[in-house]
């Protein structure tokens, strides 16, 4: 067997291994467009990693005092 056999053996793989992840996602999206409670869940999903985001920004600024914050509320 010669190197041109080689190429064209790893040149099929990478092809069909494209259209296989183009198919899956496909088939994904579709499953997603077909389950109302899954988008529900999936929005409620980047609603908390917003709420995460917004949180570990507070938390993480240098000009945030926590036992300060704590002190005003009482």
């Amino acid at each position: 067997m010669n190197t041109l056999f080689y190429v064209v053996c790893i040149v099929a793989i990478v092809f069909t291994a494209e259209t296989i992840q183009k198919y899956m996602k496909m088939k994904n999206d579709e499953k997603r467009a077909q389950d109302p409670e899954l988008e529900e869940t999936l929005a409620q999903i980047e609603r908390l990693e917003e709420r995460i985001k917004v949180l570990e920004r507070i938390v993480t600024e240098n000009k945030y005092d926590l036992s300060q914050e704590i002190s005003n509320l009482k």
